[in-house]
């Protein structure tokens, strides 16, 4: 089929008593595709066949409970992210706190009303949906960061590197780890603006001279560009990232001269994260530095490049950072083996 064509969801009911079964079919039929199962077992067969966007489970069955069916789904790596909601006669709470513990997102009582199952299976589908954008969205920014970065480094291994160290010093600076996740991804689109560099200033195997690194300082705003009138909070982060992470915190950095904290603390930690990881890494224009060398100069350069305290933090979490430089190191490229 095309996939041009937008298929319904499909929902599994699983329920040993085929009234039960029936009910839900004129309930949902008319808006979702719908799989049929009266036992665990037979639903999880069914599963593995046959793929769905969200479970309708029962609790008391012969043989498996839903509780050991949704446990076994919890338990695989490909089947976690389908949501489960339990209908069920059973009222306790007791029961309904180890439905929870188990994964499921909901709960439906018998007797079922139709008005109620619809409105559950509508959102928590929407919920489903919503993060499948999500995971779209976050797609789509890797494979910009890495689109920017394959003219002068095909591996794509500097974005890798420089958006984690990103994240150890969002971290120690004591971000929460749901933000300094956004961080990590938004910082990989910190030189999209490379993007509309020439090559031959890019590649360019020596010092730049006034004209092209006038031209080369141009990318921060071009990336600013590229990411403006932002409608998600991931974007706009990269967008600050990618217009402030070469400014400087004596003020003396491009492309608005801003000073200390008028920084944003986005920018300041890709700056030291970013020049880290281009310090030590091997350039068309330059051997890589050792690490030692490159402390030394975020330590000479805090205060004037960097903030300082940032510095200290980066340089306090070193050995995760040397892990992350490890993990992500270089590799040559096919193209290169090849020529």
């Amino acid at each position: 089929m095309s996939l041009l064509i937008k298929q319904q969801p499909r929902i599994l009911v699983v329920d040993d008593e085929p009234a039960n079964l029936k009910v839900l079919r004129q309930v949902l039929q008319d808006q979702y595709r719908l799989s049929f199962a009266r036992s665990g077992k037979s639903a999880l067969e069914l599963i593995e066949k046959e793929p769905v966007d969200l479970i309708l489970l029962d609790i008391m069955m012969p043989d498996m409970t839903g509780f050991e069916v949704c446990q076994q789904l919890k338990a695989d790596s490909t089947l976690r992210q389908v949501p489960v909601i339990f209908v069920t006669a059973l009222r306790d709470t007791i029961d309904e706190e180890k439905g929870f513990e188990l994964g499921a997102v909901d709960y439906i009582t018998k007797p079922i009303v139709p008005a109620i199952v619809r409105a559950r299976v509508k959102t928590h589908l929407s919920l489903v949906q919503a993060e499948a954008l999500r995971e779209t969205q976050i797609d789509l920014i890797q494979r910009l960061g890495r689109a920017a970065e394959y003219k002068d480094n095909e591996t794509g291994m500097h974005v890798q590197r420089m958006s984690r160290y990103s994240y150890v010093l969002a971290r120690a600076a004591g971000i929460d780890d749901e933000s300094a996740n956004e961080l990590l991804l938004a910082a990989q689109m910190h030189d999209l603006g490379k993007i509309a560099i020439p090559d031959n200033i890019l590649l360019k195997p020596g010092r730049l001279d006034d004209d092209e690194f006038k031209q080369m300082k141009t990318h921060a705003k071009i990336g600013a560009d590229i990411l403006a009138n932002p409608r998600s909070q991931l974007v706009a982060l990269a967008r600050s990232i990618a217009i402030t992470h070469h400014e400087r915190w004596d003020g003396a950095g491009y492309p608005y001269g801003l000073k200390g904290s008028e920084i944003p603390l986005e920018g300041r930690i890709a700056a030291i994260a970013d020049v880290f990881d281009a310090l030590t890494s091997e350039r068309p224009y330059k051997q890589a530095w050792s690490v030692d060398e490159a402390v030394a100069l975020l330590r000479d350069e805090s205060g004037k490049h960097f903030d300082p305290e940032l510095v200290e933090l980066f340089i306090e979490n070193m050995d995760e950072v040397l892990s992350i430089k490890a993990k992500f190191a270089e590799q040559i490229s096919l193209n290169r083996e090849t020529d």
